[in-house]
């Protein structure tokens, strides 16, 4: 979905999972602030280090700040007569700034006329081992257990310190996690330079190459480290003046609980030019917000996970979570097939009483993204109607009389001349109803229009690769015109999909689908909403007055919306106690191996709940 995104400093502190953990766990959690979570992890070593020496390694996700626990980390050597030498892991191991940047920066777009925002390159598949000095790291490994002496401790910090060839050499492995919505933070406020950087860039620049490099090396040590358990010590560094720690295996049992239970994300708020109020208010959004256009509930790269522990509340990437806990989350087709990501993202974009529509937009499809982006897989999407207002519109595929090489001149006209598009002679629509399911295979034109929310639902959460073609010449927050892909719209739109074809049971670009009935028993229906071949998500509406019985029968995960309603809960049949309770809109993932289960109305009105799952077959498909 979003790599460039600028999410709200808010922190919602609604969705909190509460899942039963052993005191044990919850014992083992050391937080009080950094300089008493740096004085316990000396206690555990201070008699090693004093009769042996002590090597520790400190490696972290993209932002991880170890120096305030590293400096406090030399007090209490101070204090016990101890000596700490550092080793800046980087500066030993490491490409220079130079090699780095012509190793990567061919790799981005610089053509301003194929990509005017500077988003897009490819990703760099090499890791941290990929950025080494051959010559360098091999003469680190040498050299770092002769530092290793009694009374001293050798503090080895900085990324890729724990990759593969160093891990044996450390005594202790510690591993530095936070939030992306953090690392994002402290990107936009200069307090981080990219790998091979001695400062801070152009936000943007930065974060893009985050994405194609420095997220993508993060990421990959740590779900290998997570897999051949090569931790010690899991921090929580999502705020370095207040770190919290636990043994990995306290952090694997905590993940280990939470995915017995039905759980929801912590969702990430964004401004946005179009944005509308309406999830503003249902939320309780701060008022310091201009508007909310995106409310990322559930976008796997993009969120976290709130989890109370004892007095704790631990704030978890949802991607470790992931990584620890993929199959019994997803299911055995699900993590083989997709690599381990999580396949399905989940956000809401609200244009109520808004400025205007979303722009007109569509994605690239996976042989694109391939080829151009070294990703793995397309960008689908999905629209699922929930809220309207008056003349409420929804945007998919041409008129069948539209005059398509006439509407890219407009359209080409408007980012060049600033010259207006008549869209609408170009682009169909539906009369947006609550209920209005839609389906987005890569290639189709569409947008959501003002004066809805929307529920969108979309394949793997891979770069923002969506290719605006037109805005309505609508300038941003700063006051500029905001750029559009012209170029890369044209090269992926599929121009078939127009109005007839998409609504022709026949086709199969049959993507505006009326709802068929699929199950029912005593109270509830299951309907199926959408399924297409091109698509591996099956999206469906469970309709019921009192309860309604779920099985995900050990293969696949669900992902429940209360799309009207006021409050269910889902709760597994087999450990009633295992459940969670849903609000008006919240967004709750069932895992895989939850089994059955059934979704129980605690209020009096008719209940409708959005359903998303894998579709039959899908391990079949190409990405």
């Amino acid at each position: 979905m979003s790599f460039m995104y600028n999410p709200f400093p808010y922190d919602d502190p609604k969705p909190v999972n509460r899942p039963e953990l052993a005191k044990e766990t919850i014992g083992s959690i050391v937080a009080g602030g950094t300089p008493a979570v740096a004085r316990r992890f000396l206690d555990n070593y201070a008699q090693k280090a004093a009769e042996e020496g002590l090597l520790v390694a400190f490696d972290g996700y993209t932002t991880a700040q170890w120096k305030l626990f590293i400096g406090l980390l030399g007090r209490e050597c101070d204090l016990r007569g101890l000596r700490l030498e550092t080793v800046d892991f980087f500066q030993e191991a490491f490409k220079s700034g130079e090699e780095i940047d012509a190793l990567i920066d061919p790799l981005l777009i610089w053509d301003t006329k194929i990509d005017p925002t500077l988003l897009y390159g490819k990703v760099f598949h090499g890791g941290y081992e990929g950025l080494f000095d051959a010559g360098k790291a091999a003469a680190l490994k040498q050299a770092l257990p002769a530092k290793k002496v009694p009374g001293t401790v050798v503090a080895v910090y900085g990324y890729g310190s724990l990759a593969r060839g160093f891990r044996e050499l450390y005594d202790v492995k510690c591993f530095f996690d936070l939030t992306p919505k953090n690392s994002i933070l402290r990107i936009r406020r200069g307090e981080y330079a990219n790998i091979g950087k001695t400062r801070t860039g152009i936000i943007n620049r930065t974060i893009r190459r985050c994405y194609y490099c420095d997220f993508e090396c993060a990421v990959r040590l740590r779900r290998d480290l997570f897999r051949t358990g090569g931790i010690d010590w899991y921090f929580l560094d999502n705020d370095a003046q207040k770190l919290q720690m636990m043994p990995f295996a306290a952090f694997s049992d905590i993940c280990a609980q939470l995915v017995k239970y039905p759980f929801r994300a912590k969702p990430c708020y964004l401004e946005g030019v179009w944005g509308g109020s309406y999830m503003m208010r249902l939320r309780n959004l701060p008022k310091e917000m201009r508007n909310c256009a995106w409310i990322f509930d559930f976008i796997p790269m993009e969120v976290s996970v709130l989890v109370e522990a004892g007095g704790h509340l631990l704030d978890i990437n949802y991607c470790s979570f992931v990584h620890k806990e993929g199959v019994n989350l997803m299911g055995e087709k699900a993590v083989e097939h997709f690599d381990g990501y999580f396949p399905i993202r989940f956000n809401w974009d609200d244009s109520w009483h808004s400025t205007g529509n979303m722009s007109i937009q569509c994605h690239s499809g996976g042989p694109f993204n391939i080829e151009n982006y070294n990703e793995f897989g397309r960008q689908d999407e999905s629209y699922y109607v929930v809220v309207t207002g008056h003349e409420a519109k929804t945007f998919i595929g041409f008129r069948d009389d539209a005059d398509i090489p006439q509407f890219f001149r407009e359209i080409e006209a408007a980012d060049t001349e600033h010259k207006p598009c008549d869209y609408m002679k170009y682009v169909s629509y539906e009369e947006s109803k609550p209920g209005l399911q839609v389906m987005l295979p890569a290639g189709t034109i569409h947008s959501s229009g003002r004066n809805q929310v929307i529920l969108e639902i979309g394949s793997l959460t891979i770069g923002s690769y969506t290719y605006k073609m037109y805005d309505y010449l609508r300038l941003d927050f700063d006051g500029k015109q905001r750029p559009i892909h012209t170029r890369l719209g044209e090269m992926n739109v599929r121009q078939d999909r127009r109005h007839s074809v998409i609504h022709d049971p026949s086709s199969p670009e049959y993507i505006v689908q009326e709802p068929r009935l699929d199950a029912e028993g005593e109270g509830w229906k299951e309907f199926i909403l959408g399924e297409n071949p091109q698509m591996y998500i099956s999206l469906r509406r469970l309709e019921f007055e009192r309860r309604c019985p779920q099985d995900t029968h050990g293969e696949k995960f669900h992902v429940l919306t209360l799309v009207d309603g006021d409050r269910v809960r889902v709760q597994s049949l087999e450990h009633p106690e295992r459940r969670f309770d849903m609000e008006y809109m919240d967004i709750v993932c069932v895992p895989a191996d939850m089994g059955a289960y059934e979704i129980v109305n605690l209020g009096a009105e008719p209940i409708r709940v959005h359903k998303t799952t894998l579709r039959e077959g899908f391990e079949h498909d190409p990405r």
